[in-house]
């Protein structure tokens, strides 16, 4: 039994906090075959996961957030806002779950975020993600201006 606690949690934020990219994951799953994969992942405000979506092969997402404030948006195909919602099991917002063939990010909102993730396996790296072309790319300078811009849009602190 893995059991997730406090301590757990913490570990991995720890870890996250320490990372290049400012997040970090744990894989419950054994294989990146596996059917269902499942995972903790920590994220820093300050790291960026450019909106992707998950297609050829479908596959849907999952999100549950344990700790922490987590920013979960949904964009139509030309990039404009189609849905969010703030992740805050303090305010009663525990999760989502975005469809195949669905553009999407997340914005970590707080130090310490921690999300229990759930995904369609198995993991292809050729294929797991497509990446929108109207987003700036991870380590591009512009994503914290993307990022700033959703949440103004938002509302969003």
């Amino acid at each position: 039994m893995i059991k997730i606690d406090n301590n757990f949690i913490e570990e991995t934020s720890r870890k996250a906090k320490k990372s290049a990219r400012r997040r970090m994951n744990f894989n419950f799953h054994q294989s990146p075959d596996d059917t269902m994969h499942r995972m903790l992942n920590a994220m820093e405000p300050d790291t960026y996961i450019q909106p992707h979506k998950h297609e050829n092969p479908d596959k849907s997402e999952a999100f549950f957030c344990l700790r922490g404030r987590l920013l979960v948006v949904e964009f139509s195909d030309d990039g404009k806002i189609a849905d969010s919602i703030v992740l805050d099991p303090q305010n009663g917002n525990f999760g989502c779950e975005i469809a195949p063939r669905v553009w999407h990010s997340i914005i970590s909102l707080q130090s310490g975020s921690v999300a229990y993730e759930v995904k369609d396996g198995p993991y292809d790296p050729d294929n797991d993600k497509h990446f929108a072309a109207w987003a700036p790319a991870e380590g591009d300078p512009n994503a914290e201006v993307f990022i700033q811009k959703i949440l103004e849009e938002l509302g969003v602190e």
